[in-house]
């Protein structure tokens, strides 16, 4: 049931990301043109307090035209290791440095377009440094109950693939709370 690739071609390159065309042939034999996306990996985090809640960013997003509730998550710098980027990132888009990180999970929210991967990671507490060096990001930051994320998801406050991978895996304890083994 492997594809199999026999070429690449660039369509479109920028520093965001490259949109390529790749010459594939499926296992019966089939060739097709697959277009795909390549793009640098992300780092995001799960903050969560001692009184059960999640430090999210309210944002728009423009592509959809939709609000919704999000992770701090960002793309790694060249160099730069994925737990550095998550705590980067979490800092300057909510203004909160994040405690001591730990993984959490890894997905490709969408490889049947993209290589795109993202790194999470879980910390438990943050300290405020200040207000978001990146305000454009979210219209707020706000520290919500971890018991509201399946509300959230129902109401689709919360509709971020990652975002939402990350926050039901804490939810289902599978984040390592506090004080559990």
């Amino acid at each position: 049931m492997r594809w199999q690739v026999h070429s690449e071609e660039a369509l479109y390159t920028d520093r965001w990301l490259d949109v390529r065309v790749a010459d594939v042939e499926l296992p019966d034999g089939t060739r097709l043109d697959h277009r795909l996306i390549r793009t640098a990996p992300g780092a995001g985090a799960v903050v969560t307090d001692d009184r059960g809640r999640v430090l999210l960013l309210w944002r728009h997003r423009f592509i959809t035209d939709s609000w919704g509730w999000e992770i701090p998550i960002g793309k790694i710098e060249e160099g730069e290791e994925p737990a550095a980027a998550a705590a980067r990132e979490t800092e300057e888009e909510t203004g909160w440095r994040p405690g001591q990180l730990r993984p959490l999970l890894y997905t490709q929210p969408t490889n049947g377009l993209s290589d795109s991967a993202h790194h999470i990671f879980r910390a438990d507490g943050a300290t405020r440094v200040g207000p978001p060096t990146d305000p454009w990001e979210a219209e707020r930051v706000a520290w919500v109950p971890l018991a509201d994320i399946r509300g959230l998801i129902d109401r689709r406050d919360l509709v971020c693939g990652t975002s939402m991978a990350a926050l039901l895996y804490v939810v289902s304890d599978g984040g390592g709370a506090p004080g559990s083994a």
